[in-house]
């Protein structure tokens, strides 16, 4: 049976070429929702399913909504990719760069993209919901003269001539997307695979120190510390939520370094323990 993975966007989005090359050769069939809440509200009633979730870009920085709708469901991290964010500009088939009068496209793509538009004062620069929304609309609706700037599958998907490709002004822009399922499942789907990395999320005391206590502990374990996100507690002045990656190659030793700094806690949650995504990028 196919897995089926949530995704947000439409067929074609980065979302969905992101699970794709998480699963390789593996068949799976995606679940478009329009919206981050949504896809969680999917997998809560639905157990079976798979998702994946823009977690953080390099440009971007963090994405705070999702990393408050993970602590908040009851789903666990099971995986991670690495995707490079590389746009292209697609229109209608047999037309060319000459044509195009307008360009459609995410607002952040159309940043991304500054210096390719900048190039082409002729065409008119159009904000969109999305990306591959864009080269959709413009294959179904056969507009002549429009241009997208979506990814290399949503021009696939929608049949269109890619006039240009890589027109991303910063070529090291990659988004990491986190792999979700049910708890429930967990054990089989990471089966085989090298647990050397979780993400966990906590609440400290306003007290002095109190941090730096805990970095301090999961130092003596040698475990390393990839990323640290804080947020503020609402209702909570000057209380803060730390969300952290870790990486470690002793297991053994990683749940030590847990149980020692848990009592120095409050609101412990271990999101996900998973395989570090180490492919060259």
């Amino acid at each position: 049976m196919n897995k089926k993975v949530t995704i947000q966007g439409i067929a074609g989005c980065y979302h969905e070429a992101a699970a794709r090359s998480y699963f390789g050769e593996e068949e799976i069939e995606t679940v478009p929702c329009s919206t981050f809440p949504e896809m969680f509200d999917r997998m809560n009633n639905d157990r079976s399913l798979l998702g994946i979730i823009a977690i953080e870009n390099t440009i971007a920085g963090s994405i705070l909504q999702n990393h408050e709708l993970l602590r908040k469901s009851e789903l666990s991290i099971i995986g991670e990719y690495k995707l490079r964010i590389s746009h292209v500009l697609a229109a209608l088939p047999g037309e060319t760069m000459d044509d195009i009068l307008e360009v459609n496209s995410h607002p952040m793509a159309l940043m991304q993209c500054g210096d390719f538009l900048q190039a082409h004062p002729k065409m008119k620069v159009v904000e969109k919901d999305d990306t591959a929304g864009s080269a959709q609309e413009i294959s179904h609706r056969h507009l002549s003269g429009h241009a997208a700037i979506c990814g290399k599958l949503a021009a696939e998907i929608y049949n269109m001539n890619i006039l240009a490709e890589g027109i991303e002004t910063n070529k090291r822009n990659f988004t990491r997307f986190l792999i979700l399922a049910d708890p429930f499942h967990r054990e089989i789907l990471i089966a085989g695979k090298r647990i050397n990395k979780a993400s966990l999320v906590f609440s400290l005391p306003h007290t002095q120190g109190s941090l730096s206590k805990v970095l301090t502990i999961l130092s003596f374990y040698d475990i390393n510390l990839s990323k640290i996100q804080s947020m503020p507690i609402i209702g909570k002045e000057w209380e803060y939520r730390f969300y952290i990656d870790l990486t470690f190659d002793n297991f053994t030793r990683y749940k030590q370094s847990l149980e020692a700094i848990r009592p120095l806690t409050k609101d412990f949650k271990i999101l996900g323990e998973y395989a570090e995504f180490n492919q060259p990028l």
